[in-house]
């Protein structure tokens, strides 16, 4: 085993046909078994997996060491020095990737290893620049299923995203948009955004979702919802759109009620009103805090994001001395990489 500091990739032709990138928290019990099916894929030009120890509480670290001892195949493992959140770990593994083409998958054994080289091969085919998963049969909590469905509905709006396309964490990009979306080092990365904003060149491949094996899935509400803050927040202002729109609605709404005010206090009597004077003024103040809130929420990350908030800080990086198979033809860069 061989320590190494963190490298940058940019402009660097890829060493392997594929990477595999692969955030672990809580993953103690599944990653072995994940990690030794990836070994045994045969990719034509060889390829690597990159672990990310996103902090992770329980022994997660120990395993991946071990790992990384008996490999088969070339593995770093990057260990962050506590936990970022999936997007933040995704990007750091990202970074330490040196494949042609780059696979993202999480560690809980929901998607079949055998997908992958599916995904690889449709990827190499069909020249896109990414290919998105989708899943006839999505087997997570019925609450997860519907907010990922809520966020895919606003991405369609909020990234302009195409219709149709299901963001899956279980993607695969060439090393193109790798190189340019980890140019991003703001604290607060959403790799759907960001993907996004370097290409629409996507295409989408239906593949087999497994029930989660072991324990249960480490996204909680909470995540979520500082996800999909990420999402909408970041990489995009329609909120501020939104929030001067409904601005522009309340102040016509109130010019036509202040005229029928008016209008009924000059030609009848007019009632006590004190209810509806209340609702109003609960309504506006309502509205008004929420698009306080946006617009401190936006201020919030810019002023973060300005002193400097990591995106995320590594502790070490290990990689194993697996050389590649001398038999595996070295990987072609099907793309030179673009002019900074």
């Amino acid at each position: 085993m061989v320590k190494d500091e963190q490298t940058n990739s940019e402009c660097v032709p890829p060493r392997f046909a594929l990477s595999i990138v692969i955030p672990v928290y809580n993953g103690a019990s599944s990653i072995a078994e994940l990690v030794g099916a990836l070994e045994e894929i045969l990719i034509e030009g060889g390829h690597e997996i990159v672990l990310v120890n996103d902090g992770s509480p329980d022994n997660s670290p120990e395993v991946c060491t071990a790992l990384i001892d008996k490999a088969r195949v070339p593995i770093t493992l990057v260990s962050l020095t506590r936990n970022y959140g999936e997007h933040n770990a995704v990007m750091a593994g990202l970074r330490h990737a040196s494949g042609a083409h780059v696979i993202t998958m999480d560690d809980d054994l929901q998607n079949p290893p055998e997908e992958v080289q599916r995904l690889l091969e449709f990827a190499q085919r069909s020249g896109r620049e990414v290919i998105y998963t989708y899943y006839d049969d999505k087997r997570h909590a019925p609450w997860r299923n519907i907010g990922s469905h809520f966020t895919n509905r606003v991405a369609d709006f909020v990234l302009e995203k195409p219709a149709g396309f299901y963001l899956s964490s279980f993607r695969c990009m060439s090393a193109f948009v790798v190189r340019e979306i980890t140019r991003y080092e703001g604290p607060f990365p959403y790799i759907d955004g960001l993907i996004l904003q370097v290409t629409h060149d996507i295409d989408r491949l239906l593949v087999r979702h497994l029930p989660r094996a072991n324990g249960q899935s480490n996204y909680t509400l909470r995540r979520l919802l500082r996800l999909w803050m990420s999402m909408f927040v970041n990489f995009s202002v329609m909120p501020l759109r939104v929030s001067t729109i409904t601005g522009f609605v309340l102040s016509a709404l109130g010019a036509v009620a202040g005229t029928m005010v008016v209008a009924e206090a000059l030609f009848s009597r007019p009632p006590a009103g004190w209810a509806s004077l209340m609702a109003a003024v609960l309504l506006l103040s309502g509205v008004q805090l929420l698009i306080l809130g946006i617009v401190g929420e936006y201020l919030g990350r810019l002023y973060l994001t300005v002193n400097g908030k990591p995106q995320s800080v590594i502790k070490e990086v290990r990689r194993s001395q697996s050389p590649p198979s001398a038999e595996a033809p070295p990987p072609v860069l099907l793309r030179e990489p673009a002019e900074a």
